[in-house]
C-alpha cells in the first residue's frame, strides 16, 4: 500500500504555523514512508474564500520548502463530482431532503436547551420523503444505533454512539456541498491513506466514516494532533507576537529554523534539538507525537534561527540577505561581496533583519553617529593617532584584514595607547556604532577609499572649537 497524506487548508487568510506544522507531519509521515503528500485548497466557503489567501498558502509552502507530489487540488473544481456521489448517497437512502425553516430549527434549539437536551437536528424529515426544492438542504442519514470507534494515532482509541450524532447538512439549499461532505468525497477520491489535522477535527471524523462506510469506501487512518498554545497557555493568537509563517519570514527567520521549531512542537526524539531535513523524514513517527498542547516559546525559534546563520555557508546567508537589505535601499554594486559581509555577521545576528541593519553600513557612503556616548568617545578621541592612522592607512600597498591590523597596532604603539583604546574611536568613526565585527574585518570590508573619508567626517567632528 502506498501511503497518501494530505493538507488540505482552507484559503480565508494567511498560512499559520499551527497550519504549516500540520502540513509538515503530513509531509514528514508521506516522505518516511516513501509515499505520495497532496495539497488540496478547501474553498467552498465562497463568501471568506480569497485569491490572495491562495496565494499566501502557496507562498508559506514554498518558503518552507514543503514540496507536495499532487494538486494543488481546489474544491470549487469538483462540484460536478459531488453533486454525483450526493444523488448516489440521495438515491441509495443514505441522505434525504430537509424543508425545516432556519427559524424553526431555531425554536426547536432553544426548546431542547430549556429542557437540558443536547441541542441537535430532531430529524424531522428523515422519513418524510421530501423532493428537491429550492429551501430543501440535503442530510445525511446516520445511523441510529451502534458505534463508530476512531484508532487515533495520537489520541488513542475514541468512542462515538451513534445515536449522540445528528444528521448533519451536506448540501445547502442553493445545492453547494458543505465542507464536511466534500473532505469525505475528496479523502476516497485521493485515497488518502492517513489524515493527519488539529484535534479540533476530531469531532468531524465519526461523521466522516459513516459516509465512507456509506459510499462503499474504507476510511483512512486518522491522527489528530493538538493545538499550538500561546506562551500564556492560551489558545495562539496575534497577541502573541507573528503567528503567520510569511510574517516570520519577514523578520528574518531561516525556512531551516521554523520547520526545526515547529517539528518539536510536539513530537521528539530524545534530547535531540537540531534536525536536518533527512533526519526529520529518518526519525518522524507521528504515534511519538504527544497528546497535549505545546506552547510556543520565541526564545527556542530566536536560538534555532542563529545556528543556522551561523552554521548555513556564508554564501548561502549572504543570498538570503540580498531582499532584506535591497528593501532597506542598498545599492549592492557600492560594496563587498555579499557573501563576505553573511561571514563578517554570521556570528552575532539572530535574524537576518539584524544582519541588515548591521550591514547597512557596508553599502551607505556616509553613517550617522546617533548614540550619545559613542559621540562622546569621538570627541574624546586621541586626533593626533587618527590623524596618523589616515596617513598610514593611505601608504599601506594592499588593503587586506591583515594590513588594516597591522597599521592599528603601529599607530596605537607610536602614540603610547593600547590596541583597543584606538581600536573603538575607529570603529565608531567607521560604522556609526560602538558594535561591529572585529575591526580589521570591518575596515578590510568597507575599502580603504570609504574608511578614510570617514576617518576625516570624525577628526571634522572631534575637531577643537575656537
Amino acid at each position: 500500500m502506498t501511503i497518501r497524506t494530505r493538507f488540505a487548508p482552507s484559503p480565508t487568510g494567511y498560512l499559520h504555523i499551527g497550519g504549516a506544522r500540520t502540513a509538515l507531519y503530513s509531509w514528514l509521515f508521506a516522505r518516511r514512508h516513501q509515499g505520495r503528500f497532496i495539497l488540496r485548497i478547501e474553498d467552498t466557503d465562497l463568501e471568506r474564500s480569497t485569491p490572495e489567501s491562495v496565494a499566501a498558502i502557496l507562498e508559506g509552502m514554498a518558503f518552507l520548502n514543503l514540496d507536495y507530489d499532487e494538486g494543488p487540488f481546489y474544491q470549487t473544481q469538483r462540484f460536478d463530482r459531488y453533486r454525483e456521489v450526493l444523488s448516489e448517497l440521495i438515491a441509495q437512502g443514505h441522505a434525504y431532503y430537509c424543508t425545516c425553516t432556519k427559524a424553526e430549527l431555531e425554536e426547536r434549539r432553544a426548546a431542547q436547551i430549556a429542557r437540558k437536551e443536547k441541542p441537535r437536528y430532531d430529524r424531522r424529515c428523515r422519513e418524510a420523503g421530501h423532493g428537491p426544492s429550492p429551501e430543501a438542504v440535503v442530510r445525511f442519514k446516520n445511523p441510529l444505533e451502534g458505534e463508530v470507534a476512531v484508532d487515533d494515532a495520537v489520541k488513542g482509541r475514541v468512542v462515538f454512539r451513534n445515536d449522540e450524532l445528528d444528521d448533519l447538512i451536506i448540501a445547502r439549499s442553493d445545492g453547494t456541498p458543505t465542507y464536511k461532505f466534500t473532505v469525505v468525497v475528496d479523502d476516497m477520491d485521493m485515497e488518502i491513506t492517513h489524515v493527519i489535522r488539529g484535534d479540533d477535527h476530531l469531532n468531524n471524523t465519526p461523521r466522516q466514516i459513516n459516509m465512507l462506510r456509506a459510499l462503499d469506501a474504507k476510511p483512512p487512518a486518522y491522527a489528530h494532533i493538538p493545538m499550538i498554545l500561546g506562551e500564556d497557555g492560551t489558545r495562539l493568537s496575534k497577541r502573541h507576537g507573528a503567528v503567520s509563517v510569511m510574517q516570520y519570514r519577514d523578520e528574518g527567520y531561516l525556512p531551516e529554523a521554523l520547520i526545526n521549531y515547529l517539528v518539536r512542537l510536539g513530537w521528539a526524539h530524545g534530547d535531540q534539538e537540531i534536525f536536518t531535513r533527512d533526519e526529520m523524514i529518518a526519525l518522524f513517527d507521528i504515534k511519538d507525537v504527544h497528546s497535549a498542547p505545546a506552547a510556543i516559546n520565541p526564545k527556542k525559534l530566536l536560538w534555532l534561527n542563529q545556528h543556522y546563520i551561523k552554521t548555513l555557508p556564508a554564501a548561502d546567508i549572504g543570498e538570503r540577505l540580498r531582499p532584506y537589505l535591497m528593501q532597506r535601499g542598498a545599492d549592492l554594486t557600492s560594496g563587498p561581496p555579499l557573501a563576505e559581509v553573511a561571514q563578517a555577521l554570521q556570528e552575532r545576528a539572530k535574524t537576518l533583519v539584524e544582519m541588515a541593519e548591521h550591514a547597512l553600513l557596508f553599502y551607505q557612503k556616509d553613517v550617522t553617529i546617533a548614540d550619545p556616548k559613542s559621540r562622546a568617545l569621538i570627541t574624546a578621541a586621541p586626533r593626533p593617532a587618527l590623524m596618523a592612522l589616515i596617513e598610514t592607512f593611505a601608504a599601506l600597498p594592499a588593503w587586506t584584514r591583515e594590513a588594516v591590523h597591522a597599521a592599528l597596532e603601529t599607530v596605537a604603539a607610536a602614540h603610547g595607547l593600547t590596541f583597543g583604546k584606538l581600536a573603538q574611536p575607529v570603529r565608531i568613526a567607521v560604522t556609526g556604532s560602538s558594535v561591529s565585527p572585529p575591526i580589521d574585518v570591518t575596515c578590510g570590508l568597507l575599502g580603504r577609499e570609504r574608511c578614510t573619508a570617514r576617518l576625516k567626517s570624525a577628526l571634522d567632528f572631534t575637531e577643537p572649537r575656537p
